[in-house]
């Protein structure tokens, strides 16, 4: 499963994509019904959409149900979906009702996804939890992290380091084999301009986070990763 799929230049289609071709199912969710629809149909082959807002609970449980019910099991979740902060925001200056907004679904919507659809992941063979994170959300990035000047947004680089903490204490607490990562695609261009910003192809920004949810059994747990290497946070 793959979420936050609602555009075909952003980095879920394209993991999505990648996944179905080589055989997989895919489950692709969106906020709304037809985005998913839309993303299903352009990705075409054993794609199922489903319509999922990270702030609602009640809805990500029933997703969950709806896997189990058809399929049995999880093998790959991809927690790609995020809210984003308004450019240039400030730590006090933030507008706290925003503020709470990306928090809810960056981390708290992810944080719903784990704990659904972890006991999925568990009766895979090899059951593998992706938390796509940035480097907004590290102390050791130099370009993007928490003590630099990037305009990216308190809250957002707020969300993704706690979705680093996160990702951490899942990993510790889990003893059934499933491997819990959290994965930095890098500044990629997801947006129109993007490339001549100097933004990473989107492809590139895939391959990183398709490699945690291919990581073999001797593969790490717990870490935070950029194109297959640890990163500070």
């Amino acid at each position: 499963m793959v979420t936050g799929v609602g555009k075909a230049t952003g980095l879920g289609f394209a993991v999505a994509q990648t996944l179905a071709a080589r055989g997989d199912r895919v489950w692709i969710a969106a906020r709304t019904a037809a985005q998913a629809e839309a993303m299903a149909a352009a990705i075409g082959a054993d794609v199922v959409p489903l319509a999922l807002d990270l702030a609602d609970s009640a809805a990500i449980r029933r997703a969950a149900e709806e896997v189990q019910a058809r399929d049995g099991r999880l093998d790959v979740l991809i927690n790609n979906a995020a809210a984003v902060a308004p450019w240039g925001e400030t730590a006090a200056g933030a507008d706290l009702g925003l503020a709470r907004g990306v928090m809810e679904v960056t981390l708290f919507g992810t944080w719903a996804m784990c704990a659904a659809f972890l006991p999925l992941l568990r009766l895979s063979p090899a059951g593998r939890l992706v938390n796509v994170s940035s480097g907004a959300g590290s102390h050791g990035d130099t370009g993007f992290g928490l003590t630099t000047g990037n305009g990216m947004g308190t809250s957002y680089a707020v969300a993704k380091a706690a979705l680093n903490a996160l990702t951490a204490k899942l990993a510790r607490e889990e003893t059934s084999g499933v491997k819990i990562n959290a994965v930095c695609p890098g500044f990629t261009a997801t947006f129109e301009g993007g490339a001549q910003m100097g933004a990473r192809p989107v492809a590139e920004g895939a391959a990183s986070i398709l490699w945690a949810a291919d990581l073999d059994a001797n593969g790490p747990t717990g870490g935070f990763f950029r194109d297959g290497k640890p990163l500070p946070w």
